[in-house]
């Protein structure tokens, strides 16, 4: 009797952890297949210093956007080139583990295109997360290194092939095949973005016409007659359709009947609108330098279905080639509660010198009075970039970039991701020296060091006298 109870007891056991680890999985996908309720774009700004990062944007409607953790970059790379272009951001299935893969490339400093065509990084920069919040360090991930005469490996993307149970990823990759030197789309599949299969050719158009921007979108229902279209920058935006990622596509045309080609847009990035059946087609207006463009369908079984609106906004900055996410409510509540919030915009006055303000000028930092244009002098106080209790000063008209002390001078910066950076942008807010009713910024990393201004520059010293403490004193202003 006992040895059956204790058989009975155990298969209880065993059950009720098959539930357990069951009621966790269901739990995961059915936040992933919970209804939308917003939308996520990762995207770099361009080749200006930290345009070359990794930045969120979210939206309510698909076409009005605002840029998340103040305009700054979420995500900086720190390996390879130390810069990245063309994100992409890819979800599990099962809503349990995101992605984030990059060009590894930043051009601009010693990098020319030349460079970066023929002699570029052949890894891509990876981020992984189960949050969309938390994100790991970043990591290279070769993909073109076994890929004979290879220059570069550009504009990655990746889509999860139910038929094999893995992803696809695919990006350009410039090399020689036939006597023809150009970019040609190539894949391999993975199932972590740590290891891939061997890469094969995946997209290659007729003659010396190259193609880099492609991105594949799954269609529910197979509106329009396909399960998966993609679109394609080579010479024009070309639209294919098929029913297996890795089976034969059927062309079903270009969006040259308006007036759109390849010379004048790339990066085109899907998106579907989240309360009813239609999509946006964005496309990157890169010789206006204007920015991103949605032209839209309700069917996309037709190239004719596509149609321009000029109901839409993307913020003050401006997007370069990214992707986009539609995001669950519990998704969308993290990544709002997280970089959501808009710090207050502030200037930051003299005690001693009260028609005087913190200002940058060509990155130096100084104080002045009647300071124009007016955003030099605008400054959001954020949570320090190290440190608990600790804050950090970070421009209005260069998000991203901080006062930082060096050789105890100081400039405006774009944060490089380096410890030493963050620790001489980190200060401790404290009680004015010259009056508790103001404040007074003690460095992180030097706490015998205060801000003050000498000169009317910004140094950070140490503070010996009176006259010290009343220049080490401001006061934050609305």
């Amino acid at each position: 009797m006992s040895r059956a109870l204790t058989r009975l007891g155990a298969l209880l056991a065993a059950i009720a952890l098959l539930f357990t680890s069951w009621s966790v999985t269901t739990d995961r996908r059915a936040e992933a297949l919970e209804s939308f309720t917003g939308y996520l774009m990762v995207h770099f700004t361009g080749e200006h210093a930290n345009g070359q990062q990794i930045y969120f944007t979210h939206s309510d409607d698909g076409l009005h956007w605002t840029e998340l953790n103040n305009g700054a970059p979420v995500l900086l790379s720190t390996i390879g080139t130390r810069g990245v272009r063309d994100p992409a951001l890819v979800r599990s299935p099962d809503g349990d583990r995101y992605w984030i893969i990059a060009t590894d490339l930043r051009i601009g400093e010693d990098t020319s295109w030349s460079d970066a065509i023929h002699r570029g990084s052949k890894s891509l920069v990876v981020w992984e997360s189960t949050d969309l919040v938390t994100w790991s360090h970043p990591r290279l991930l070769d993909v073109a290194g076994n890929i004979s005469g290879a220059g570069s490996a550009w504009a990655p993307e990746a889509i999860h092939n139910p038929a094999t149970g893995d992803y696809v990823l695919y990006w350009a990759t410039n090399t020689t095949l036939n006597d023809v030197k150009k970019h040609r789309i190539y894949y391999a599949r993975t199932k972590d973005f740590r290891s891939i299969t061997t890469p094969v050719l995946y997209i290659d158009r007729p003659g010396t016409q190259g193609i880099i921007d492609t991105q594949i979108v799954e269609v529910p229902g197979s509106v329009g007659g396909y399960r998966y279209y993609r679109a394609s920058g080579d010479g024009q935006i070309t639209v294919e359709a098929s029913n297996s990622i890795l089976g034969s596509w059927t062309r079903l045309g270009d969006l040259s009947h308006m007036d759109i080609t390849g010379r004048q847009v790339e990066g085109p990035m899907w998106m579907k609108f989240n309360d009813r059946t239609e999509w946006a087609l964005w496309l990157d207006q890169y010789s206006s330098g204007r920015g991103y463009m949605p032209v839209t369908s309700t069917n996309l079984g037709s190239t004719a279905n596509f149609k321009t609106t000029g109901d839409y906004g993307l913020g003050g900055a401006r997007k370069r080639h990214g992707s986009i996410l539609n995001l669950t409510a519990a998704e969308e509540g993290r990544v709002l509660a997280k970089w959501g919030a808009t710090t207050p915009i502030n200037r930051i006055q003299s005690y001693n010198h009260q028609d005087r303000y913190v200002r940058h000028s060509n990155f130096d930092v100084r104080i002045d009075s009647d300071v124009s244009p007016a955003k030099d002098a605008q400054f959001r106080v954020v949570p320090g970039l190290v440190g608990t209790g600790t804050v950090s000063i970070q421009s209005v008209n260069f998000p991203g970039y901080y006062l930082r002390h060096t050789n105890f001078d100081f400039v405006l910066a774009p944060d490089d991701g380096t410890s030493v950076f963050r620790a001489d942008a980190t200060f401790r807010q404290v009680d004015g020296l010259a009056s508790s009713d103001w404040s007074s910024f003690r460095s992180y990393n030097f706490p015998d060091r205060y801000i003050r201004h000498y000169a009317y520059q910004l140094r950070l010293d140490p503070i010996t006298n009176s006259v010290a403490r009343a220049d080490a004193t401001f006061r934050l202003t609305t």
